[in-house]
């Protein structure tokens, strides 16, 4: 009896199991036996699992289940299948050991280095009108990151999911990688070219619920209760998500087992270097608050800790938006997760760049979000203006928000620009989405692939947000504050829109930063301001340069000395000028 779940492919043939408690005979049929439907019984295992060892199936043979619960037949591909034709055909047996991943010898980051650029792989980039991007034509584009800087990409769900375009939320086979965009070595060649260019690959997971379209999970064997899904899910209420009524029983064994071998799949024959846990509110409560489904707060758990300790090189970030510290916890109680999503930084944030009028803009909260930290760890959440949530379902991007009318006039650059600085200079683990850098417009949509044009239309907005990138890596060595662990924002003036805030790692020289805001249509000239050291403080960063836009002021803010008299609550002040709706950031010279 060969060990695991699945087609288990060996030199002479293959060997299947599956789980089907309540079937009362299993067969398995496919191309090695003309897809006959009665001559490869399976065998019971006495324990819920059915097995076969056929020789002469090998590696590209499709498969299939045939389960019958007594006069019940059903035909059924495999739940651990790797690879599938597509989410209601059949599945193949595939070998993870036959990829060649000589080389790939990546090691990620440290949570404080990263900047992170989500993308979808079916909107990101197509060359064929009609059909999704692969990810293949991601690959094409994989030096344009590079060049921005970033340094890991976090790819939306690419589990095998009902029909060519979807975001990926609705997965039909969680070990299959979805057939549209390539299948497994094609994901397998993009993580490997990603590796080669010094950019990590964090996957989204879907664990809240399954499908619920195409889902040959569904009442699996023949039995269910109550009408609901059978044996990989909850019986009763608890099976109940905004998705569909299929959230899996976290408290089943075999249910448990599954999700984590899913997990670990990903890391050990996919080379990725982390994950994103789709809403885990809904992993870990019925109704999306609190802990009324511990088994889902423990599943979690084991998972997360099983990566820190197989792979401790790695992120695992939960989409939770609760601010709830327990969520990056270790100490018993805990998730373990290394960061969550934050919503205490996005909606305040997104709020004052896109409010209408200034006195409309709530700095206190901004200075808030700026500020937020979970159990005293900066790198404990991930901080952004734009993801896959904030510009859909009746929102739309950044630009668009603030001037529906003109979505890439002075206004939206404006104000888009210091939210996306904003996110790359305060404390946390910075997110991009596709196509911000070049102000990409409208809403998401899976169907509507980014416009690179834009790339070159607005170049310069592409440059600043490189530069902001390159000043949050510290690539000068003069802005390490930037990647270290604390924040003072001490500068709040709610009546003209100013905020200034202080990060530093060590402190001193090349490491403490000082970043100024401006969301005032008012420049301010000669604005004192207190500075935590006496000395040469110079301008790293004027977002309000030409070089950004043919549309931008290129007001005149300069180096400053921090000579003045105490100011709040530092031991000394400048004087600085910035433009409307800008941003500026100082480093303390040596």
């Amino acid at each position: 009896m060969r060990p695991g779940m699945g087609a288990l492919p060996y030199g002479e043939g293959t060997a299947f199991r599956v789980w089907a408690p309540h079937a009362s005979e299993v067969f398995v049929m496919g191309d090695f036996n003309g897809w006959d439907e009665r001559n490869l019984p399976m065998t019971s295992e006495g324990n819920g699992n059915w097995y076969a060892d056929v020789p002469g199936a090998h590696v590209g043979h499709g498969y299939k289940y045939i389960v019958h619960n007594g006069d019940l037949k059903l035909y059924r591909i495999d739940p651990y299948a790797r690879c599938v034709t597509n989410s209601v055909g059949h599945g193949v047996i595939y070998d993870h050991g036959q990829f060649d991943w000589a080389g790939d010898d990546f090691d990620l980051p440290g949570h404080h280095e990263l900047v992170i650029y989500e993308l979808h792989v079916g909107s990101f980039f197509t060359e064929q009108d009609g059909r999704p991007g692969t990810f293949e034509q991601v690959a094409e584009k994989l030096d344009h990151l590079v060049k921005l800087g970033v340094n890991a990409i976090q790819i939306m769900p690419v589990m095998e999911f009902a029909g060519d375009f979807s975001w990926g939320y609705n997965p039909a086979h969680i070990f299959a990688v979805e057939s549209g965009y390539g299948g497994p070595d094609a994901l397998k060649s993009l993580i490997k070219e990603a590796h080669r260019r010094g950019l990590a690959v964090i996957v989204d997971v879907v664990y809240n619920h399954f499908g619920p379209s195409d889902l040959d999970l569904w009442q699996f064997d023949g039995w269910s209760e109550n009408g609901k899904g059978g044996i990989y899910f909850y019986q009763d209420g608890r099976s109940e998500t905004p998705w569909g009524d299929t959230r899996p029983d976290y408290g089943r064994e075999e249910v448990r087992r599954f999700i984590h071998d899913n997990a670990m799949m990903w890391f050990y024959d996919f080379h990725v270097d982390g994950l994103r846990f789709d809403m885990t509110p809904y992993i870990r409560s019925v109704h999306g608050g609190g802990i009324d489904l511990p088994e889902g707060w423990d599943l979690m758990r084991w998972i997360n800790t099983s990566v820190r300790e197989s792979y401790p090189r790695s992120i695992t970030i939960a989409e939770d938006m609760q601010q709830d510290p327990r969520i990056s916890q270790t100490a018993e109680g805990g998730a373990a997760f290394h960061a969550q999503w934050d919503g205490a930084f996005v909606h305040p944030v997104r709020h004052a760049v896109i409010a209408r009028s200034d006195e409309d803009r709530a700095i206190g909260a901004l200075r808030d979000a700026i500020i937020t930290m979970y159990n005293g760890d900066a790198y404990h959440r991930v901080i952004y203006t734009e993801s896959h949530d904030e510009v859909a379902n009746g929102r739309a991007r950044v630009p668009t928000e603030v001037n529906p009318g003109d979505p890439t006039g002075w206004h939206s650059q404006k104000r888009a620009t210091v939210g996306a600085a904003l996110v790359l200079t305060s404390p946390g683990i910075p997110m991009l989405f596709q196509g911000q850098e070049f102000l990409q417009g409208a809403w998401f949509r899976d169907d509507v692939p980014l416009d690179w044009d834009l790339n070159e239309d607005f170049h310069g907005i592409v440059r600043l947000f490189r530069d902001l990138i390159r000043v949050r890596r510290n690539w000068r060595d003069t802005t390490r504050g930037l990647t270290g662990q604390h924040v003072d924002c001490y500068h709040l003036n709610e009546d003209e829109n100013v905020l200034a805030f202080h990060r530093w790692s060590a402190g001193g020289p090349g490491d403490s930063v000082v970043v100024v805001v401006n969301l005032h249509h008012e420049a301010r000239t000669d604005y004192r301001i207190g500075m935590p050291l006496a000395g040469q403080w110079q301008l790293e960063l004027n977002s309000d340069a030409r070089i950004y836009s043919d549309d931008f002021g290129d007001f005149l803010s300069t180096d400053t000395e921090a000579n003045g008299d105490a100011k709040d609550g530092q031991p000394v002040s400048a004087l600085v000028s910035i433009a409307p709706y800008s941003v500026l950031v100082y480093s303390l010279r040596g």
